[in-house]
């Protein structure tokens, strides 16, 4: 078995924490705009490369929604570890900014608390016909204060994202079958941490591995009935997912994996792409991968070991059948335009071509380039997809959920990968959040500080540095903390939406 060299630091991230190319070749010939205005954007980066030569303001896409707009991108991408920490200097720096993308609901609202963001109704009223089409009420409830609109959601395309993942390969040296409950799962961990599954004769491959801050293990979670950041209906009311009993029974099985050396030591300090090294790498065969890791992680693992296979496992199922993984919300991420912004006009355009005439081209790439259609299927070059990855930057601003599009778009980009499939499975077992409001004025206020409790109180629990029974007086001061506060908020949207 591996053995435990790790020394522990824990770092508590706050919640918030030269000339252009040409236009593809098939590209849309609408009449050119003359750029009449610049509008700066700061966006995520998703993690996508750009080819040589080409940056975020300089490469074709850009061209083409400049093109097609008349408007000028300004984009920066701060760094994806600690991106919403970077957006909280931005916006105290005073520099002129248009545009502010995140994920992160309480910075949102937090941000809304502050009267540091535009009213957009009257804007959208006015400039986004292919907004008020396509973005569902549901959506924009969950950016709407006060009976006022202050972000512009992007939309989530699927509507979960964890499904376990396992070497088959592993599996039949040992003698094993797929696992199907907890409990056969749990042979399966402690089998592939110490009896050298992949042959080489030495300890260096885990059991099960996971992220900082416990992610990727929500299909674990739900065998117990669970799901991080989660509200449930309990007796007529709305409680948070994170001081159930529940929760503190998963806490301690993944202590007791810790504690007999099933559980890779590291986990406090994985970030996504540690991770995905060690899956690359060989060391992990069993984890709970995102519906697309076929086309990343487990496809550089294939790329290195011809004989790695690696299959899709059934949700595992705990005591009194309990199974699943939890539900993306409706939202994937809020635009705002910040106080101070001359350009709002502006940005509301961009997002509404985005979101209409430019979906297409921003989701697909260029016609002719990176797909075609033949006998009316749809047809992508793979090489050239992944190439112009990077337009994803643009697209997933104001992304626009279309079943139809997408069950299209990933059976096109091979069979192999499975990414239909993964994703119909998912939806099957999903755990739904009954918190779908926007995040009420108590979570602006508190949400950092409890997060980072939360954080910390199961981190250390699971590590072993603090007892179990600590989660009782986490749950006391999550409460005292504000906690209450939220969950009365919460409750009284619940009931004033007909509960």
């Amino acid at each position: 078995m591996l053995r435990k060299t790790v020394s522990f630091i824990f770092v508590l991230l706050p919640v918030f924490s030269a000339g252009c190319s040409v236009l593809g070749p098939s590209s849309p010939q609408a009449s050119p705009h003359e750029k009449t205005r610049e509008i700066k954007i700061v966006a995520n980066s998703l993690g996508v490369a750009f080819p040589k030569g080409t940056d975020v303001n300089h490469n074709p896409y850009v061209d083409y929604i400049e093109k097609e707009t008349g408007i000028r991108l300004n984009v920066t991408l701060p760094p994806l570890n600690g991106y919403d920490e970077k957006l909280n200097l931005i916006m105290g720096s005073g520099k002129g900014l248009d545009m502010i993308n995140t994920s992160n609901s309480s910075w949102f609202v937090h941000h809304v608390n502050r009267r540091a963001l535009l009213p957009l109704t009257g804007l959208i009223e006015k400039y986004g016909p292919n907004l008020k089409k396509k973005i569902p009420q549901e959506a924009w409830d969950m950016v709407t204060v006060n009976g006022e609109i202050y972000a512009i959601p992007s939309l989530n395309e699927v509507k979960g994202n964890e499904i376990m993942y396992a070497r088959k390969d592993w599996l039949d040296r040992l003698g094993l079958k797929p696992p199907h409950t907890l409990e056969e799962y749990t042979a399966v961990m402690k089998a592939f941490a110490g009896q050298d599954p992949d042959g080489d004769g030495r300890n260096d491959t885990y059991g099960f591995s996971m992220l900082e801050s416990m992610g990727r293990t929500s299909p674990l979670l739900g065998a117990f009935g669970v799901q991080w950041n989660a509200w449930y209906e309990r007796d007529g009311k709305l409680v948070y997912s994170g001081i159930l009993p529940e929760m503190k029974q998963a806490l301690a099985y993944f202590r007791d994996l810790y504690e007999q050396d099933v559980l890779d030591p590291e986990f406090p300090i994985n970030k996504m792409e540690v991770l995905g090294d060690k899956i690359a790498n060989g060391q992990v065969g069993l984890y709970s991968a995102a519906w697309s890791d076929t086309r990343t992680y487990i496809a550089a693992n294939r790329a290195k070991d011809p004989k790695a296979e690696w299959i899709p496992l059934d949700f595992p199922v705990g005591s009194g059948g309990r199974s699943g993984v939890y539900n993306t919300p409706v939202v994937r991420s809020y635009n705002m335009i910040p106080v101070g912004s001359g350009h709002a006009e502006e940005v509301i355009r961009f997002l509404d071509f985005v979101a209409g005439p430019g979906q297409t081209t921003l989701k697909l790439g260029f016609q002719g380039d990176v797909w075609t259609r033949e006998n009316d299927r749809l047809a992508i070059r793979f090489d050239r997809h992944v190439e112009q990855g990077y337009r994803g930057i643009y697209g997933a601003l104001a992304d626009m959920a279309d079943p139809v599009m997408t069950k299209e778009r990933l059976e096109a980009l091979g069979p192999s990968l499975r990414l239909s499939e993964n994703v119909q499975s998912i939806e099957s077992h999903l755990m739904i959040n009954r918190f779908t409001g926007p995040s009420v004025p108590a979570m602006g206020k508190h949400q950092v500080k409890l997060s980072g409790l939360q954080e910390e109180t199961f981190t250390r629990i699971v590590a072993g540095i603090s007892p179990l029974d600590d989660f009782d007086t986490f749950v006391q001061k999550w409460k005292e903390m504000g906690g209450d506060e939220i969950t009365g908020e919460v409750n009284e949207w619940w009931r004033e939406n007909g509960h």
